[in-house]
């Protein structure tokens, strides 16, 4: 299984393909091995990776000139590669399964079940993981009010970043007046430091066709759409190619299975902007519209795309629908926390020693994930703070390492747990330059429609960036203060109005570094340049 991610095939995973091929055929057994491409397998920086089996040897950074190794001694001989394989920080072994890493080991996959095992660019392979059998028992077994119930019993909640109840969300279109109805799929992200959904549009496109098409038999819908980000072209060239597959095979399209259930999807291409992130600006979007946010109510339930009815979730929380139906709404309730279910899927990136994808049950601890899953900090540098959310997020300090990753407790701390970017800082992060950064990008990606986004985070930004340069002054920390409380209470769309957090969670835990910049004129980390 050779990992086919867009890291991995940015280092160069298809010439290791060519190599290996050329090294199977050369010694004569090229018809005795298989070779996969998958989606991506989660460990970023370790790429191009591969799993051999039956044996299950994980070897990362790999070369075409590695793909004779491999060939010649594990598979002829038996004789594992060491040198290719991973080690933990410090270690003097290599561990060679890939079940027995770490990163690996406390991970649980519900909505990245099929990357490691299937080629996404193979309907066959989804359907041999039970692919479309929820969709099959949605159609036969259950009527929609069913479907809608056993979603609402789950307990999964939106993996966007708001974490509403995806079943009630759904209960609300189902019974709203307006015809035709609509499903959509938020495959916009556009927070710095994420790349969850592009992964599960590249590694697994059918899970997210399929728990689209199970909300539409549940709605009442016949026609969904994909909004995907133009950055993203290997994942829309998968999840295009996996529609074609699926209207080829009766799965979309016309009376699917014979259930008489008419049911579509067309793909929406977005220019970037981040504020198509926020549904309504993005059902905008989609009409063809320069991407804004609309005043709610009325909300997409009742009023979305071209004002029908519309069930509007991310990427991640369609490729969870086909387990819940399938294995039941018990089965999936059983992880997680008592009102965060489940698990989620997190970037990991920054100054880390594993950078990359992971899904982990909900509840699991900042400690766990950082330490245990990411392998720590390199170059034995202290763990200052992680930072959850992108730009509506917020800092989360050493302190509260041990914090349960889930909305509530996340929430308490002054951050989101967002669409999942996890972006973790060390000692040499300075936190006023942490916060200047994510003001400087809401400054330049907002639409501009409403005052206090547009006016009030500029000036934001201009007193920060004061302080960075050593021209702040005794009453800016409590401007600040003022002037995000007032643009979070203002700002008309979710992104607005969570733009500050930022800079009030860093205000919160790192109120002494603000202080330094402004009073001493010193940046401890020496990151700020001040000027004369």
């Amino acid at each position: 299984m050779m990992c086919g991610g867009a890291g991995c095939i940015s280092s160069k995973c298809l010439d290791v393909v060519d190599a290996m091929k050329e090294a199977l055929s050369k010694n004569g057994i090229a018809d005795q091995v298989q070779i996969i491409l998958t989606g991506c397998m989660g460990p970023c920086d370790m790429g191009p990776v591969a799993i051999v089996y039956p044996d299950a040897t994980f070897y990362r950074r790999l070369k075409p000139k590695d793909a004779e190794a491999i060939v010649e001694e594990h598979i002829m001989k038996g004789n594992l590669v060491q040198r290719l394989m991973y080690r933990s920080p410090g270690a003097k072994e290599p561990t060679p399964k890939v079940d027995d890493i770490d990163l690996f080991a406390k991970q649980k996959k519900i909505v990245l079940r099929n990357n490691f095992y299937i080629d996404p660019t193979s309907i066959e392979d989804f359907i041999a993981n039970d692919g479309y059998a929820a969709l099959g028992k949605a159609l036969t077994q259950m009527q929609p009010a069913e479907i809608i119930e056993e979603v609402k019993k789950s307990g999964l909640r939106g993996r966007g970043g708001a974490g509403f109840s995806t079943g009630m969300k759904w209960g609300f279109t189902a019974s709203a007046s307006g015809s035709p109805k609509y499903v959509v799929c938020n495959g916009d992200e556009g927070d710095p430091g994420a790349f969850m959904d592009r992964s599960v549009l590249e590694g697994d496109p059918h899970s997210v066709i399929e728990g689209m098409a199970i909300c539409g038999r549940a709605i009442g819908a016949e026609q969904g759409y994909v909004y995907v980000r133009a950055e993203y072209p290997l994942a829309i060239e998968r999840l295009d190619y996996a529609i074609q597959k699926a209207r080829e095979n009766g799965l979309l399209g016309k009376d699917i299975l014979g259930s008489g259930f008419n049911f579509d999807i067309e793909i929406r291409i977005g220019a970037g902007a981040f504020v198509c992130g926020e549904e309504t600006a993005l059902l905008t979007s989609i009409e063809g519209k320069r991407g804004e946010p609309r005043p709610r109510p009325p909300f997409p339930a009742n009023a979305g795309v071209w004002g029908k009815p519309t069930v509007l979730n991310n990427v991640e929380t369609w490729a969870n629908i086909p387990e819940i139906i399938l294995k039941g709404a018990d089965a999936y309730a059983a992880i997680g926390t008592e009102k965060s279910k489940g698990t989620k899927v997190f970037a990991l990136a920054g100054r880390i020693n594993n950078t990359g994808i992971i899904e982990v049950p909900m509840g699991t601890t900042l400690r766990e994930i950082v330490f245990e899953i990411g392998g720590g900090i390199p170059r034995k540098k202290a763990f200052k703070a992680v930072q959850t959310g992108g730009p509506s997020g917020g800092c989360i300090p050493a302190d509260y390492l041990d914090t349960p990753v889930d909305y509530d407790s996340l929430g308490a701390l002054g951050a989101i747990m967002g669409s999942g970017g996890m972006i973790v800082l060390d000692e040499d992060t300075c936190m006023v330059d942490i916060a200047k950064f994510f003001l400087d990008f809401v400054v330049d990606e907002s639409c501009g429609k409403c005052s206090p986004c547009r006016i009030g985070t500029k000036r934001m930004y201009e007193i920060i960036d004061n302080i960075s340069n050593g021209k702040g002054k005794e009453g800016d920390i409590e401007l600040l203060i003022e002037l995000a409380t007032t643009i979070k209470a203002t700002a008309l769309c979710g992104l607005g109005q969570t733009a500050p957090n930022p800079v009030l969670s860093t205000i919160r835990y790192f109120r002494n570094e603000y202080e330094e910049h402004i009073k001493d004129k010193k940046c401890a980390c020496n990151v700020c340049e001040f000027k004369e």
